[in-house]
């Protein structure tokens, strides 16, 4: 019998008006693995974790999550999905306690109070738990944030650019978290700048540019010591291609 990837996504293009974002895109990541995309700004990285967390749909194109068809089954799927960005998904007004209630709520976590407080404990929080998230560091809200996408136990990660504006302890707890949720239980995505932290814990690299994915290789088949020149050789052609 065949297995299908935890994700599979064919000839996926994403126009904003005239302008492709993404470009055929093809990726498949296997269910519990933990792929890492790098690419410079403008690659195309954020709208495709858009696509894939059922935030924004295909122009054209397919896309299987998790075995759920996009967008048809976008409702189903999210209660499988955690997202982690630089948009917190936060109510500002509420206290860090009051917003893991509200989205638990929405998925109906059990037992709520409990995986609540739980969370607040391992991303440092107790001590705030009742303080507006207006009142909250950069560093709190992504620790925060990181508690909320963790709420429902989801079974697929998205991280795009997770550590952006995050201090050193925020930067480490995040780590460390991933660390945790790297089980190969969870099919985890992550997107980021920061080659040294991208390469850190992943089990496959991707390099994606001008809406194309360009690279691929599980993480045992990279020189990590040359890869910094692997990925500006890559940025560098694609620019001329398109030059």
């Amino acid at each position: 019998m065949t297995t299908l990837p935890a994700i599979r996504v064919r000839g996926l293009w994403k126009y904003f008006g005239h302008f492709a974002a993404l470009r055929g895109l093809d990726l498949d990541v296997e269910a519990g693995r933990f792929l890492t995309i790098f690419g410079p700004n403008g690659a195309g990285k954020t709208t495709l974790m858009k696509v894939l967390s059922t935030q924004s749909g295909a122009s054209e194109g397919s896309v299987v999550v998790g075995g759920v068809e996009l967008p048809r089954g976008a409702g189903e799927l999210r209660r499988r999905i955690g997202v982690i960005s630089h948009n917190t998904y936060l109510y500002p007004q509420l206290s860090a306690y009051e917003n893991l209630v509200f989205y638990g709520r929405m998925y109906q976590v059990p037992d709520l109070r409990d995986r609540a407080m739980s969370l607040l404990e391992e991303v440092g929080l107790v001590g705030r738990m009742d303080d507006r998230v207006a009142t909250f560091s950069r560093g709190m809200e992504q620790r925060l944030s990181i508690a909320r996408a963790l709420l429902h136990q989801p079974d697929l990660m998205f991280l795009d650019e997770p550590y952006t504006g995050l201090d050193q302890h925020a930067s480490r707890m995040l780590r460390d978290v991933l660390e945790t949720l790297h089980t190969g239980e969870r099919t985890i995505v992550l997107t980021t700048h920061n080659l040294e932290q991208g390469l850190e814990m992943c089990d496959d690299v991707a390099i994606q540019v001008r809406g194309r994915m360009v690279y691929r290789e599980p993480i045992e088949s990279v020189d990590r010591a040359s890869f910094e020149q692997t990925y500006f050789d890559y940025v560098g052609k694609e620019f001329r291609w398109d030059s």
